[in-house]
């Protein structure tokens, strides 16, 4: 499902349509880049520009561009402690908001793995979305010709890949999608379990697990939760301990004080599900979902 990877010399670049020779010029940034930090470490000078640089490449879609103000993808990225030489599991990519930063910005020295809906297999709005999702990254083998696909597929198959292999595990709003509703209509957070043990499977020791989720207030009851797409806070982080992590920190980069946290996340932009004149003024002056961010370590021993 990869795309092949094609090969330019130096001499033909200036040939190139202008995102594909942007590409090759950020790769040979995020190459040039070479040092050894903890995640909690300030992010050096030539990691930041290598950011910035994915962040502001032509090959990003517009309406994506327009919500970095409100997702703030380089700090974001910045607090997790990536590094251009990671190998690096995003989980559920959705239409690949952040693979538009996270694939140019690993392509020369790291990997990037995709834990995503395959196509075969699947069907409907799933199906849908994974042909649209691997027609992105063969559209652009310059920018995404070294990413690769690791099925991932809820309820049955949360597989990231094999255990001590990864650097960096990141997923982004997505958490809520892994709590289920059995057949009682109790809400448990068995899948949620299920991924979090999974990725501290696939990290290696000292490897990090970032996450960014919408927030409910605390203590609201899980089968609130559920239909408001969100969770609380703490909630994730004793989950994530339980799985064996260990918090690095937490970060209020994503939170928006408007947000009282009971309205569900789809009312709010980019969504606003309800249509109405009046919801719409309402709920656009609130603004984006008050989000978490949280970095977990694998302990090293």
């Amino acid at each position: 499902m990869t795309a092949p990877v094609p090969t330019v010399s130096p001499l033909a670049s200036h040939r190139l349509p202008l995102k594909r020779a942007v590409a090759l010029k950020l790769a040979a940034l995020a190459a040039a880049v070479a040092w050894i930090a903890p995640a909690a470490a300030a992010t050096p000078p030539a990691v930041h520009q290598a950011l910035e640089a994915a962040v502001h490449g032509s090959w990003r879609t517009p309406a994506f561009v327009a919500r970095d103000k409100y997702r703030h993808p380089v700090q974001t990225l910045e607090f997790f402690g990536i590094r251009p030489d990671m190998r690096v599991v995003e989980v559920l990519p959705g239409g690949g908001w952040y693979t538009e930063i996270l694939a140019p910005f690993l392509r020369a020295q790291g990997q990037l793995i995709e834990a995503t809906s395959p196509v075969a297999g699947t069907s409907g709005w799933a199906h849908s979305s994974a042909l649209a999702y691997d027609h992105k990254l063969a559209a652009d083998p310059a920018v995404y010709g070294k990413v690769r696909l690791e099925p991932f597929e809820l309820p049955g198959y949360l597989h990231l890949g094999a255990p001590d292999s990864a650097d960096m595990v990141v997923t982004f709003n997505n958490m809520h999608d892994l709590m289920f509703a059995n057949v009682h209509h109790e809400v448990t957070p068995v899948f949620l379990e299920k991924f979090l043990r999974s990725a501290f499977r696939v990290l290696k020791p000292g490897g990090v697990l970032g996450i960014a989720g919408h927030r409910a207030a605390p203590g609201t009851p899980l089968a609130q939760c559920f239909p408001l797409a969100r969770l609380p806070q703490a909630f994730v982080i004793e989950e994530a301990e339980k799985a064996g992590f260990q918090l690095g920190g937490t970060s209020e980069i994503l939170a928006n004080p408007k947000d009282p946290r009971d309205i569900p996340v789809f009312m709010l932009p980019p969504s606003l599900a309800d249509k109405s004149q009046a919801a719409r003024r309402k709920y656009a002056a609130i603004g984006y979902a008050d989000d978490y961010t949280l970095r977990f370590i694998k302990p090293a021993t």
